[in-house]
């Protein structure tokens, strides 16, 4: 799978509620970071519509840490890869 455009170079930290819908940028463009604006639909984007956020509902309300670097293998939670 094609990884997308490095939008940070460590972790993003949110408190998520439970029961609400997060959608994490999977492109690296959006202006939003870790969540996706659209940007993955700009025409003028070079990377066309290749990429698609990725939902995730949270199961509880606490502090998960979103990948920044969008370099994870473990979408769309921070796994490390920031590092290698």
């Amino acid at each position: 799978m094609t990884k997308g455009k490095r939008a940070g170079d460590g972790p993003v930290a949110v408190e998520v509620e439970k029961g609400k819908s997060y959608y994490w940028c999977a492109c690296g463009q959006s202006k939003k970071q870790p969540f996706c604006d659209g940007s993955h639909m700009s025409p003028i984007n070079d990377e066309g519509t290749k990429f698609t956020p990725f939902a995730y509902k949270a199961e509880e309300t606490k502090k998960m840490f979103f990948c920044a670097c969008k370099q994870t293998n473990n979408a769309p939670f921070c796994d490390g890869s920031h590092n290698k």
